[in-house]
């Protein structure tokens, strides 16, 4: 009688030491747990070495890109509860083939097993980044990184992002009913202007400029002068379509370069939206320097960047290794208090810090449906584990920003000028009333 269902939660139920909160149907068709959870189904016991092997989120999202599990029920309540185990356990679970002091243990253990065999480690879905051994946030590997999460098609992230091909948090009004996405982005673009203070002739330097809308916006709607620059190379050829389209070769340069090469400042303005996230703690002092020495005195940055929660002790943070082998690699995320510092160590002033963490919330269910609702198209773009890396990437961050496991700031800051005269508005926060042509 088929039963590896039943054995696999009575074994999972004593590795966790408390119930199961999703139901598990097996291989054999077997079926056990709750029946009104979602459905854990796992379509072969492959999807179970991976997790002798490399137990915890790793091994789990590995089995999911492969296609060996998946979801019958809704996606968001069974990461919600399977994230709830990984959250109250921590990072620190260990593979059941290490041995095990705990007798229970060492049982459950032993017969996971015996119920799928121990083999070899299954190799990794090839969507996993190889990366080069040696130094993080060099040129070559940070463009190798961008490249393993920009460069899978345009084609796709069209399908994913809508019409606005803005790669970052959407900025919704609950005052408006019924805002679409592509709305709310050019909401968030015209929020980032009027921080900025953008006005014709106004030479602004997005850093780190994705498919050119912030580039577009600015030009179209304000008359800056814009320089945008991005390590992608098909990013840079989907915005310089872009802008020829919309007429707007004569403001808008795309360069495929590092920001740590620009050398024509100082400019007016500089955005970086979405992209310090890339940079790493080691060197984000020299990004923060380095934006500093473009800016013009008087001159306004603002740095959209996702943060995490501060660590008790931080010498224990660890990046994600979800995210690191499958989305960002080489990424990482800091506290918003050491962004803060950071900035005004390198000479700036904080003029405003606003949170928009349910935006972004917001924002990934909408880029979840999407991606759901052009599901064939997004695998013949690209492939089925790519699509599947980024379901499950956008769905668990979306709960990630929900639970207020991560968040995302908008920093503003100005390079004082002569006698540390700000430009500054008396009343800066009044955005809705200030800019435009």
């Amino acid at each position: 009688m088929a039963d590896a269902a039943l054995r696999l939660t009575t074994l999972a139920e004593e590795l966790l030491g408390q119930p199961l909160p999703v139901r598990i149907r097996a291989w054999d068709g077997s079926e056990s747990g709750p029946p009104d959870a979602p459905t854990l189904v796992i379509h072969h016991r492959r999807a179970l070495r991976r997790l002798l092997w490399k137990p915890g989120e790793l091994g789990l999202a590995r089995a999911w890109v492969a296609g060996e599990i998946s979801v019958r029920g809704d996606l968001y309540e069974a990461l919600d509860h399977i994230a709830g185990l990984l959250w109250d356990r921590g990072a620190e679970t260990k593979s059941p083939i290490h041995p095990v002091r705990d007798p229970r243990l060492r049982a459950a253990a032993c017969g996971m097993v015996g119920l799928v065999g121990l083999w070899p480690p299954p190799p990794p879905p090839r969507e996993e980044v190889r990366r080069r051994s040696g130094p993080l946030h060099t040129r070559r590997r940070d463009k190798e990184a961008i490249s393993h999460h920009y460069d899978v098609g345009n084609d796709f992230y069209a399908l994913v992002l809508g019409p606005s091909m803005v790669y970052s948090c959407a900025y919704f009004d609950d005052s408006v009913e019924g805002l679409t996405l592509e709305e709310a982005q050019r909401g968030k673009l015209d929020l980032i202007s009027r921080k900025l203070g953008l006005r014709e002739g106004v030479r602004l330097l997005d850093v780190g400029c994705g498919w050119g809308s912030m580039a577009i916006h600015a030009a179209r709607e304000y008359g800056a002068q814009v320089t945008g620059v991005t390590l992608s190379t098909e990013q840079a050829a989907f915005a310089r379509k872009r802008i020829a389209e919309e007429g707007l070769t004569d403001r808008i340069e795309i360069r495929v370069q590092d920001y740590r090469d620009v050398r024509d400042g100082p400019y007016d303005a500089i955005s970086s939206i979405g992209m310090a996230e890339h940079v790493g703690s080691a060197l984000y002092r020299e990004y923060a320097g380095t934006l500093f020495s473009l800016l013009k005195p008087g001159g306004r940055l603002l740095n959209h960047q996702i943060a995490r929660r501060p660590e008790p002790d931080e010498e224990a943070y660890h990046v994600d290794e979800f995210i690191d082998a499958y989305v960002f690699p080489d990424g990482e995320l800091a506290p918003v208090g050491r962004t803060v510092a950071t900035l005004e160590e390198a000479g700036f002033e904080v003029r405003d810090v606003e949170s928009l963490r349910e935006h972004y919330a917001l924002t990934l269910r909408q880029w979840v449906s999407n991606l759901e609702d052009n599901w064939a198209a997004a695998v013949r773009a690209t492939s089925q584990g790519r699509a599947r890396v980024w379901q499950l990437y956008m769905a668990a961050s979306a709960l990630s920003f929900e639970h207020n496991k991560i968040g995302v700031n908008q920093v503003l800051a100005v390079r004082s000028g002569e006698g540390g005269t700000s430009g500054m508005p008396l009343r800066s926060r009044d955005w809705r009333n200030s800019g435009g042509r």
